[in-house]
């Protein structure tokens, strides 16, 4: 059984003064800080007169270097290249390949684009949920976002500078173009910004736009369903299809949606490009 004690410490999302006290105690009082990146971490060491030894231990080194490092070490402090180490970064790995090896394993808090990002949407906060980044293309996307679009509590992703206007558009597609929604950027920093709208506003704001920095997308919870006689299955399942939702997906979507599990079905298999969804 492993005696290392492993803390996951944050580190700022831009603003090198959100850093704790506690934090760079932590980092102080390691026998090794094991970083993502040691070059951007060395910026913020320098910078609060850290000089514990820094080791690389990112997603592509962590299984082969990990158990050697913990074994080595008494005390190991990780960070990541922003944030809180274990959110859509490698530190999820490490912390499951410290546990299994028996060391004990703490998670300081601090700073995370998550939650600022949804408080400065402006949409609900009482229930969310955090997808990280979407898959990039095919059958798992269109899962998801047919999740998000049927979703009774707000959403959360993150999403790269280059493919924020695509991801826009599929969610427009998906949810409707007015569905609310927000964009934030660069939180903490000099030029951080909020954009709020409807989804099909937001996807052809953004489209023209070169874009830079970290980017967190919040939408809106789904609507209630309106009585059947209002509903309009047929745009529903249009705007789904658009998408890329398909087959036993799509019907799936629009039962979520409040409509009746016989029409889903059909519109299912009415789809453009659907295969017969099985019972």
């Amino acid at each position: 059984m492993s005696a290392t004690r492993l803390v996951l410490v944050p580190t700022p999302i831009g603003n090198l003064a959100d850093m704790t006290h506690r934090a760079v105690a932590e980092l102080r009082g390691a026998d090794v800080v094991a970083a993502e990146d040691t070059r951007r971490s060395r910026v913020l060491l320098d910078h609060y007169g850290v000089t514990t030894r820094l080791e690389r231990l990112d997603a592509h080194t962590i299984a082969a270097r990990a158990p050697a490092l913990l074994e080595a070490h008494a005390h190991v402090a990780f960070v990541t290249d922003a944030g809180s180490p274990g959110i859509s970064d490698p530190g999820a790995e490490l912390v499951r390949l410290a546990l299994d090896m028996g060391a004990t394993v703490e998670a300081l808090p601090g700073p995370t684009a998550l939650v600022p990002a949804i408080v400065l949407s402006g949409l609900p906060t009482a229930r969310f949920t955090f997808e990280g980044f979407l898959p990039r293309k095919g059958s798992e996307r269109a899962r998801r976002l047919a999740g998000i679009a049927a979703s009774g509590a707000t959403s959360v992703l993150y999403e790269a500078p280059q493919r924020l206007a695509a991801t826009l558009g599929d969610l427009a597609r998906a949810c409707g173009p007015g569905r609310p929604a927000s964009v934030s950027r660069e939180l903490t920093k000099l030029h951080e910004e909020t954009v709020r709208g409807p989804l099909g506003e937001l996807a052809e704001a953004f489209a023209g736009r070169d874009v830079r920095g970290e980017i967190v997308v919040v939408i809106g919870p789904a609507p209630e369903p309106p009585p059947a006689a209002e509903q309009r299955p047929a745009e529903l399942a249009e705007a789904l299809a658009g998408a890329g939702v398909r087959g036993r997906l799509l019907q799936s979507a629009l039962v979520a949606l409040g409509v009746p599990r016989n029409e889903a079905y059909r519109l299912a298999i009415a789809a453009p490009g659907a295969d017969s969804p099985k019972e």
